[in-house]
């Protein structure tokens, strides 16, 4: 464990209230829907809400029972198991991402949901507004808009010489279309053009980054969408190979070979979504329970890569980095 994120758990873990003696002794059922069985990130993000339950008093087996579906980034697998967990009737429902939120909306109206990453729940209809969620869904953002900005200055500080970028997109996801604004709206600023690189399914990824990359002086910003979550070695092998510096919205690309990453720790949120569903088992409504921010970004950088893309990362960004590959 690196030695910020130990500092900020042990920081974390002191801010949550002692479990009670008096926790309720009736076998509760929270229903999850998380990413990829075999991806060590839907693992970590899994074990960091089930830790965090834990802290709290909800131990599996003894008071509480979790039942687990890992949906693959699928659509259709996302609504299969939306349908499944809301038929078997749980006390609360965990899941991230836009496809089964918005499934689970359209399923129940009782059910309380709380979702650990959704980029904007207020345009995607997923709440009311931020401060009074109004129904029976609320939880943690994963992205800020303004990120946008941090995204082209990050990936102009390490490729000064890109003056196209490429936004890869899935558009089907209202999210996207803000994200995308975003980082068109302060294009300018920092001197570069932005083109809408426009994916729905795998396939598509190699055809939009090649097509792109056959104009000089491109750069990318992958967005956070499930298929760039599933299909990151491709996208990451299409970057190398077409020379394009890339800027990731999380640090598992980086590790997986990208260029630099910044954006939320996912685990983090998974964590903190343990809060509100102890918070909702003991009789708080979802709708008074205001969606929340992120509070943990990390900056990523691998030097190897930057090497192979013949780029010489400044100083000053190596020190402000959380985590740095050699």
């Amino acid at each position: 464990m690196r030695r910020r994120e130990f500092i900020s758990f042990v920081g974390g873990a002191a801010a949550w209230p002692l479990a009670a003696d008096a926790q309720p002794t009736e076998m509760r059922r929270i229903a999850v829907i998380i990413g990829v069985a075999d991806d060590p990130q839907g693992q970590a993000r899994l074990a960091a809400f089930t830790d965090g339950m834990r802290t709290l008093g909800w131990t599996d087996g003894r008071n509480v029972h979790f039942e687990i579906r890992f949906s693959g980034g699928s659509p259709d697998r996302a609504r299969s198991d939306a349908a499944d967990m809301v038929g078997i009737g749980p006390d609360v429902i965990v899941a991230n991402g836009a496809a089964v939120i918005g499934a689970l909306q359209q399923l129940t109206k009782t059910i309380p949901v709380v979702f650990a990453q959704v980029v904007d729940p207020v345009s995607s209809g997923f709440v009311e507004s931020l401060a009074r969620p109004g129904g029976n869904l609320t939880g943690f953002t994963s992205v800020d808009y303004s990120i946008g900005a941090k995204w082209l200055e990050t990936l102009r500080g390490i490729a000064p010489g890109v003056v196209r970028v490429g936004v890869l997109r899935d558009p089907t996801l209202p999210a996207g279309s803000g994200q995308l604004g975003a980082i068109q709206g302060v294009a300018a600023v920092f001197g570069v053009s932005v083109v809408a690189l426009d994916v729905r399914e795998v396939g598509a990824i190699e055809r939009a980054v090649s097509t792109f990359a056959k104009e000089p002086n491109g750069g990318m910003i992958v967005l956070a969408t499930p298929l760039a979550t599933v299909h990151r070695d491709v996208i990451v092998r299409l970057a190398a190979l077409e020379r394009l510096p890339t800027i990731y919205p999380y640090r598992y690309f980086v590790t997986s070979g990208g260029l630099i990453s910044y954006g939320i720790d996912n685990t983090d949120l998974w964590w903190r979504s343990a809060s509100y569903v102890d918070r909702i088992l003991k009789g708080e409504k979802p709708s008074d329970l205001p969606v929340q921010a992120p509070t943990k970004y990390e900056l990523a950088i691998n030097l190897r890569t930057a090497k192979m893309l013949g780029l010489t990362v400044p100083p000053a960004l190596i020190a402000r980095a959380d985590e740095v590959i050699e």
